[in-house]
């Protein structure tokens, strides 16, 4: 995260994403959005956030040099990249260097520890030639398998002369085997042909159910048999070099389908993380129960279930409106819902000024004066966001259908915090 730190996005910056490379066409700063171009010329739009939490995003220079490709940068090497027992060796490395510099393993004579300084490494009585070939001839002395485990076996002289001058965390990254943090080589077989068939069936999935790895590798071989017909059988990649690239670039997944399709559509709609609720009417809650009690539809006719639906505003804690419906609730009562949560209630007779609206800031009579009655103290607005859970009527096309007539886009509820819908599919924002 070091070279992310700080990332300059701005109209006609390269990045390449897994291995592709885009430019970034148009920035929306008041919408956190961008738009990506590749070099087909097809353009998405994604949000900062996306772009800056990718796992295989890297700068490309501004400036290609001519005749040859641009050097992909790379994100510089940090202590956090090594392990535990990597960062001990390197240090115990660090310490032989140390004492050739100054005498002592701590790298100051504050620091000594007991015996020391060593009279082959007294910086009193030797010089920093002697020391370093001292240190030369002791690890040539020490025994094999200790010298590689501590990978000591080449601390020679020139090596001792380069280490010069290094101290500090710097000292500790050269000690480091370049080995541990080598850069993947990535994989061969991976052409363009294979990586549109890859991303075609990445597609693919979307729309159905869970398959299995097999059944994605047999995808893509029929893709690139109608796609590329002239593409060599044998040089599609294997199963196991399919499942590598597909965890590199789409995650481990695990996920249900439908799941990862709202999950797709918050991505492409360029919402991304959680939201944070701070003014009222911005998020709207809506769910249904049943009643624990039977009610009567009149004075003497027969007991029955009731569903109860709410809609609750998250900042405020406040119902906006609720109903109760016979047996279940159906995709037309919750568009009456939302009809009540945007329309004021008028105040019915035998209500006391006490029930009247209390809003501080807006008088009564404003209100009423533009909606033609006496308005009640219950809260009415034009939500930005609806989020509900998987219950049929939520889902229904009906429903779906009218949120968009009136404006709406229907977006994943897991942009919420999990306290607040922890299995929420939809949620319908007020564009």
């Amino acid at each position: 995260m070091a070279a992310r730190a700080f990332l300059q996005i701005s109209p006609g910056r390269r990045v390449a994403l897994n291995g592709v490379e885009w430019t970034v066409e148009e920035v929306h700063g008041q919408l956190g959005r961008l738009v990506l171009l590749d070099g087909g010329g097809h353009a998405e739009t994604r949000s900062f956030r996306w772009l800056i939490n990718h796992a295989d995003l890297r700068l490309l220079p501004a400036a290609e040099v001519p005749g040859r490709p641009a050097p992909v940068s790379r994100q510089p090497r940090t202590l956090a990249d090594l392990t535990d027992d990597q960062l001990e060796r390197a240090r115990l490395r660090a310490a032989h260097v140390l004492e050739v510099e100054t005498g002592f393993r701590e790298g100051h004579p504050a620091r000594a520890l007991p015996g020391e300084p060593r009279p082959d490494y007294d910086p009193d009585g030797t010089t920093l030639t002697q020391r370093r070939y001292a240190k030369a001839a002791e690890m040539k002395a020490m025994p094999r398998p200790e010298a590689v485990r501590l990978g000591l076996q080449h601390l020679s002289y020139r090596t001792l002369e380069r280490l010069s001058g290094l101290a500090g965390d710097s000292l500790l990254l050269a000690c480091a085997d370049g080995r541990w943090t080598r850069r993947r080589s990535g994989h061969r077989s991976v052409t363009e042909e294979v990586r549109e068939a890859i991303f075609a069936v990445k597609a693919e999935c979307g729309e159905r159910a869970r398959l299995s790895l097999a059944a994605r590798h047999r995808l893509m071989h029929q893709y690139m048999r109608e796609r590329f017909p002239a593409f060599p059988a044998e040089k599609i990649p294997s199963r196991w070099t399919f499942a590598d690239v597909w965890t590199e670039w789409f995650g481990p997944g695990g996920a249900r389908p439908r799941y990862g399709r709202t999950a797709q559509a918050a991505a492409e709609a360029g919402v991304s993380g959680r939201m944070v609720v701070h003014r009222p009417g911005q998020v709207l809650v809506l769910d249904s129960t049943p009643m624990p009690v039977k009610l009567r539809e009149t004075v003497f006719g027969d007991a029955v279930t009731a569903t109860l639906t709410l809609a609750l505003d998250l900042y405020t804690h406040g119902l906006p409106a609720f109903r109760l419906t016979l047996q279940s609730d159906t995709s037309v009562d919750i568009a009456m819902l939302l009809r009540d949560v945007m329309l004021p209630l008028p105040m019915r007779d035998g209500w006391g000024e006490d029930m009247e609206w209390p809003y501080t800031g807006v008088p009564a009579d404003v209100i009423a004066e533009f909606t033609g009655h006496r308005v009640a103290a219950l809260p009415f607005f034009a939500p930005e966001t609806v989020t509900t859970d998987h219950g049929g009527p939520y889902k229904n096309h009906d429903l779906v259908e009218a949120e968009r007539e009136i404006g709406c886009r229907i977006l994943p509820a897991r942009v919420l915090r999990q306290t607040d819908k922890p299995r929420g599919s939809y949620c319908a924002s007020f564009g």
